[in-house]
C-alpha cells in the first residue's frame, strides 16, 4: 500500500492526452456492486420492462481502466470483467455491445491462491511488484512528491508529451497487419526473427513451467510473444534481442513466484 500505483496510471493516462471520460478507475470491495463499475440500470427503460445500464462514466465506455484491489471482485463483477477483457464486449439485455477498451490496469496488496480467479489472473500477462522506495531513495521521495503538489498546485503538467493514445493504436494497427503476417509465412524456426532468439524463447517458456511450476497457458504464450515483437519493433525496429525477453520476468501469477522467475530468466540469459 502507499506506493503510488493508482497515481502512476493516472499520470500516465494525463501523459497521453486522454480525455476525462475516456479513462474510469475504482476500488473494489467483496461488496461493489455491478452497478458501481458498469453503470447504474435505467429505471425508466426497466419500468417498460428492459433490462438497461447507463454506462456513461462507467467501464463500459471507458478506453483506458484502472480497477484497484481487483482480486477483491464478487463472482458477478468478476464474470463481467472475463468477458470485457477478453472479449471487449458486454451485455445489454442479453445483446453484446462492444466496448472501446485498449488497455485495463489492475492493482492488488494481495494475489489470492484461489483457482476461482486462476482465469482472471491469466489474463494479467505481465504482473510487476511495486515496493517502497524511502529506504532507498528518502530525500529524492520527498522532493519528487513535493514537485508533484507543485505542478498540480499550478496546474502543469511536465509529464504530458507528444506521443498520445492515438499513436499506440497506430503502432498496434501496423504491428497487425505489417509485422505479423511475415512472421505467419516465416519459417516455424524462425517465428521470433531468428533460429537463436526462437530457440532460447522456447527454452525459456519450458523452464518456467518445469522448474518453477509456472502454467503457460496457450492465452498467455501467444500475448506474450505479441507483446516481445511490440517491445523489439519499438526499441530495436523489430529485431528481437535477449533484452526483449527479459519481459518474461514479469509473467509470474503470484508475489512468491516473481523474484524466483527474475533470477531464473536472468540467470539463462547471461549463461547462454
Amino acid at each position: 500500500p502507499g506506493t503510488a500505483k493508482s497515481l502512476l496510471v493516472s499520470v500516465f493516462c494525463e501523459g497521453l492526452g486522454l480525455k476525462q471520460q475516456e479513462y474510469f478507475e475504482y476500488m473494489l470491495t467483496k461488496f461493489t456492486e455491478p452497478s458501481e463499475v458498469m453503470g447504474p440500470v435505467d429505471i425508466s427503460a426497466l419500468k417498460q420492462g428492459s433490462f438497461i445500464r447507463k454506462t456513461k462514466g462507467h467501464l463500459p465506455e471507458a478506453k483506458i481502466a484502472f480497477l484497484d484491489e481487483i482480486f477483491k471482485a464478487n463472482s458477478a463483477i468478476l464474470n463481467m470483467l472475463l468477458t470485457i477483457i477478453n472479449e471487449r464486449k458486454y451485455y445489454q439485455e442479453g445483446s453484446p455491445l462492444p466496448v472501446p477498451l485498449i488497455m485495463l490496469f489492475a492493482a492488488s496488496n494481495e494475489i489470492p491462491d484461489f483457482t476461482e480467479f486462476d482465469a482472471l489472473k491469466d489474463r494479467f500477462i505481465l504482473k510487476v511488484e511495486t515496493t517502497s522506495v524511502k529506504d532507498k531513495y528518502f530525500t529524492e521521495l520527498i522532493k519528487q512528491g513535493l514537485s508533484f503538489e507543485v505542478n498540480k498546485k499550478q496546474n502543469n503538467q511536465p509529464w504530458v508529451s507528444d506521443c498520445r493514445l492515438e499513436d499506440f493504436i497506430l503502432v498496434h494497427d501496423y504491428i497487425i497487419s505489417s509485422v505479423f503476417p511475415k512472421a505467419i509465412e516465416g519459417n516455424d524456426d524462425e517465428i521470433l526473427g531468428s533460429k537463436e532468439m526462437t530457440k532460447v524463447f522456447k527454452s525459456l517458456i519450458k523452464s518456467l513451467e518445469e522448474e518453477i511450476n509456472i502454467e503457460i497457458t496457450d492465452r498467455k504464450l501467444i500475448k506474450l510473444y505479441k507483446l516481445i515483437i511490440t517491445q523489439a519493433f519499438l526499441f530495436n525496429g523489430g529485431t528481437v534481442t535477449r533484452d526483449n525477453l527479459k519481459i518474461l520476468s514479469y509473467c509470474g501469477n503470484n508475489f512468491k513466484d516473481i523474484n524466483k522467475i527474475k533470477e531464473m530468466i536472468s540467470d539463462y540469459l547471461d549463461r547462454q
